[in-house]
């Protein structure tokens, strides 16, 4: 009959961040586990509380199935003598598989013919593997893994006590001197010890010692618990899926209630109220149907509903104390001016070899201006630019930032409201932070969006300069991150400036400040190999294939709307059958280009009909070309390059490039490097594996 397995890890609680991954990492390697091993089975489920990670695994196999399997000796030349009797390597390779020369067979593969046995690889018994698992429970990787005590294994939290169990029978290993038992633990508080003498309980036995080991059911009950009082309160909450995720991996056993607050407190900004609700203190916020927010909260209790009413008052007290902080600090920060923080700015380090904040600020604008010059704008746009630069930090030194640091730039776009700035700068002090996040928001406005593009320049040009780049895993300044807004916001926006001049105009300004430390040409080597990166990790993003990558980022980085369309139209062609000729026609051009330097055509050594026609394409091509590539066609500028593929085949069909007569051979190589210089310009083709077109 067939046998369940539980395993569980108990361990002091797992920060909430963690445990979603945990539980996934720990299922599917005990998926994956499994079938290396050959153990059948027909479900694998997993749990997860903030103090225990579980899977059980239904109807586990017995034993391990018995394969049979086809083993490859060496050549028969080298298996057998000339007399044809089996030599020492052939007896050898038998031995080694279990067998004897009476069981070899020959197969003959791609002309040479090679000895085989058949093995059969008899499975072992469960029982005798299990003990095993210790690996994958060791394997699971945290967000922060770390050394506890004295303990060697690096691990989120310490390892309290483990279940593994074969049906009742307990599997023995160790690790950290936690012995493995059938003994795990109910809620903290309210729960007990728990023997278990049947895995298949293991939920019930937990849920009447008031833990849910399953997360979706408490976030089913989170859920449910949260209609119930919106009904009897008569308003809405707004559930946040990322503060759901993280209140259910707060707690074992969901309650939700209802708390208030003074209305008073309504007056502060709504971003506030939010902020102290969500983040601080894990509260839903309450709003009314029309969407204004109401004096209440909606909070979830780990643990039962006994003695509610005085958890309930708890919460309302902490939080009542922290929005009193709130409203002291923001009637405060409005009794300064701008120019008070902005002055404080200038007392504040940013990075010891980088200067201050103020410093920092002072980039800002000089950059900002560079970008807004090379885009065109008019006057208008350009003063306000300048301004939400010079303001884009101010609110940093506010004691409502200082305490609520998420609030940064929303404070900002605020407080330069109250102290009368133009409506599109206030904005724009809060979008300069955008994108927040890989795939975050990105500013709406322009002025938005060039501030923030010189903000991150600031930060990865002047970090990367005093040799704080990006290391594996370690990106402290979120150099990565910046960058990757940079790319999305000049491709949302379609600027017109190359991705590499943006960061060469932000060198040009740290070399004008001659700072210690800044080497330009090293500095200049440095980003150019990490904006690669981050638009080949954008292009993949889009689906785009490595080599197409490569075509389009290994001559040089352009403006990053035409890299991303040049890269849909070559993957597209990359699988284009009917698109092999043109191919192969403008990727021989390419190679043969390689032997020559650019030089000029004399069109009076042309001696056939085929170099003057592929000349006379050349030109009308080159010229409609560029038009349309100047317009942002770049569809139609690609079909241009394609109507050089028919003279070019006739133009090889015809003449020997590589002619006897020197000024024959370096015209028509001269012609070749011109038309090569064309194609480059949209991508090196030579970067793309034409594999599947022949």
């Amino acid at each position: 009959m067939a046998k369940n397995v539980l395993f569980e890890i108990g361990l002091e609680e797992l920060p909430a961040r963690f445990i979603d991954d945990a539980e996934h990492q720990l299922k599917e390697k005990t998926i994956k586990w499994l079938d290396e091993l050959r153990i059948s089975y027909t479900k694998v489920e997993s749990f997860s509380t903030p103090r225990r990670l579980a899977v059980i695994i239904h109807n586990i196999a017995e034993k391990q199935a018995t394969i049979e399997e086809e083993a490859k000796g060496p050549a028969i030349k080298i298996a057998q003598d000339n007399e044809g009797n089996w030599t020492k390597a052939a007896v050898g390779f038998t031995r080694g598989q279990g067998k004897t020369v009476d069981d070899i067979y020959t197969k003959e593969v791609k002309g040479t013919t090679y000895i085989y046995v058949n093995k059969v690889i008899e499975g072992k018994p469960t029982d005798t593997i299990l003990p095993e698992f210790k690996q994958i429970i060791e394997s699971i990787q945290f967000g922060k893994n770390m050394r506890w005590g004295t303990k060697t294994m690096r691990y989120a939290r310490p390892i309290r006590w483990m279940i593994a169990l074969y049906d009742e029978e307990v599997i023995r290993f160790e690790i950290e001197g936690v012995q493995t038992s059938n003994v795990t633990y109910g809620h903290r508080f309210l729960g007990s010890e728990i023997v278990l003498t049947n895995l298949l309980h293991y939920k019930k036995q937990l849920e009447e010692n008031f833990v849910i080991v399953d997360s979706r059911i408490r976030e089913k009950m989170i859920m449910e618990g949260i209609k119930q009082v919106e009904i009897e309160g008569n308003f809405h909450v707004h559930i946040d899926q990322n503060l759901l995720d993280e209140v259910r991996n707060l707690v074992e056993y969901p309650t939700v209630f209802v708390g208030s607050f003074e209305k008073e407190f309504l007056e502060l900004p709504d971003e506030v109220l939010i902020t102290s609700m969500k983040e601080h203190q894990r509260y839903f916020p309450v709003k009314s149907d029309s969407g204004m927010l109401l004096p209440y909260f909606v909070a979830v209790r780990n643990g039962d509903s006994n003695a509610l009413v005085t958890v309930k008052k708890g919460n309302e007290k902490v939080l009542r104390a922290r929005l009193s902080d709130a409203q002291f600090f923001y009637e405060e920060d409005q009794k300064n001016s701008v120019s008070y923080y902005l002055d404080k700015l200038n007392h504040v380090v940013f990075q010891v070899k980088l200067g201050t904040i103020g410093e920092k600020v002072n980039r800002v604008v000089t950059i900002s201006k560079k970008i807004a010059d090379a885009l065109n704008v008019d006057t208008e746009v350009i003063e306000k630019v300048v301004r939400a630069a010079q303001l884009s930090k101010f609110d940093l030194m506010t004691n409502m930032v200082n305490e609520f640091t998420e609030l940064q730039g929303i404070m900002g776009e605020r407080y330069a409201r109250i102290f009368g700035e133009d409506e599109t700068v206030a904005v724009a002090i809060r979008e300069h932070y955008m994108p927040t996040s890989a795939g975050g928001e990105l500013p709406k406005t322009l002025v938005g969006a060039i501030v923030s593009v010189a903000d991150k320049l600031d930060t990865i040009v002047g970090c990367i300069g005093v040799g704080l780049k990006p290391s594996g895993s370690q990106d402290p300044y979120g150099l990565r991150r910046q960058a990757t807004g940079i790319l999305r916001i000049a491709n949302d926006r379609e600027w017109e400036i190359p991705v590499g001049q943006l960061f060469n105009k932000t060198i040009e300004h740290y070399q004008s400040l001659m700072l210690e430390h800044f080497d330009s040409e090293l500095v200049k080597q440095e980003l150019h190999a990490f904006i690669q990166q981050r638009v080949a990790f954008q292009l993949r993003e889009q689906g785009i294939e490595q080599d197409i990558i490569q075509a389009i980022i290994s001559r040089h980085i352009g403006m990053m709307s035409n890299m991303m369309k040049k890269a849909s139209i070559l993957s597209a062609k990359r699988n284009d059958a009917s698109f092999k000729p043109i191919q192969e026609a403008l990727v021989r051009v390419l190679n043969l280009a390689e032997k020559t330097e650019e030089t000029e055509i004399n069109p009076e050594y042309f001696e056939t009909n085929s170099e003057k026609e592929l000349f006379s394409s050349y030109e009308k091509v080159n010229s409609t070309y560029q038009n349309l590539v100047e317009q942002g066609d770049l569809d139609e500028a690609f079909s241009e390059l394609e109507k050089l593929a028919a003279p070019i085949h006739l133009f090889f069909d015809d003449n020997m490039v590589m002619a006897d007569d020197e000024k024959l051979r370096t015209n028509r190589l001269a012609l070749l490097n011109r038309i090569a210089i064309l194609v480059n310009n949209f991508a090196n083709l030579n970067a793309i594996e034409w594999k599947q077109h022949f």
